[in-house]
C-alpha cells in the first residue's frame, strides 16, 4: 500500500494520510526505533513494512475504517489489524517528539468550542379532519352495527336452543 501512496505528490499524500511527507517519515522512524529495541532476538519477519503500519494506522485515524475493512485491505485479520493499529498509537503517543494525547485525556476533558444546532421548522402532513373521516363517527358506527350483530347472534342461539328442547 505505502508503494502507491509514496507516489502521490505532496498535495495528494497529505489528503490520504492527513500529515506531510516529513512529519510520516519521522512517525515512521519512531515506530521502527521502538520495534528494533523491543525485538531484539530474531523472531517471525514482519508481515507489513513499518511504512504500512504507520500508514494503516493513519488511515484508521483518519477514515475511521473498521478493523475488518483494514485488515482485507492489508492483507491481515481483524485483530491483527487492531493489535497493529493499537501498537503505533501507543508507540508515537509515548514519543515525545508527537505528544499526542492519551486517550484517557481525550475521554476525559474533551474540549467544546461551540455547539451549533441546525433547526427549521417542516410542516407535518395530516389528513383533514372532518365528519366522514372523524373517529368518534367510525367508532359510533361501529359500535351500533356490533349490536346489532350480536342481537342477531344471540337471537339465532336462543333460536337453535328452543328447536333442540322441542325435538
Amino acid at each position: 500500500m505505502y508503494n502507491k501512496v509514496k507516489e502521490l505528490n505532496d498535495a495528494q499524500f497529505r489528503r490520504k494520510t492527513g500529515v506531510k511527507r516529513t512529519t510520516f517519515a519521522k512517525m515512521v522512524e519512531i515506530v521502527k526505533a521502538s520495534e528494533q529495541a523491543r525485538k531484539k532476538l530474531q523472531g517471525r519477519p514482519l508481515k507489513l513494512s513499518y511504512e504500512d503500519q504507520v500508514l494503516m494506522a493513519l488511515e484508521y485515524l483518519r477514515e475511521y475504517r473498521t478493523y475488518f475493512s483494514l485488515g482485507q485491505i492489508y492483507g491481515l485479520s481483524e485483530a491483527n489489524a487492531y493489535k497493529t493499529v493499537r501498537r503505533v498509537e501507543d508507540i508515537l503517543i509515548k514519543a515525545k517528539e508527537f505528544r499526542l494525547p492519551s486517550r484517557k485525556a481525550i475521554y476525559e476533558a474533551p474540549v467544546i468550542e461551540a455547539v451549533v444546532v441546525d433547526a427549521a421548522e417542516s410542516g407535518i402532513e395530516r389528513p383533514k379532519k372532518n365528519k366522514e373521516n372523524g373517529t368518534r363517527e367510525k367508532k359510533e358506527a361501529f359500535n351500533k352495527n356490533a349490536s346489532c350483530h350480536k342481537l342477531q347472534k344471540q337471537a339465532n342461539s336462543e333460536n337453535k336452543f328452543r328447536q333442540r328442547e322441542e325435538a
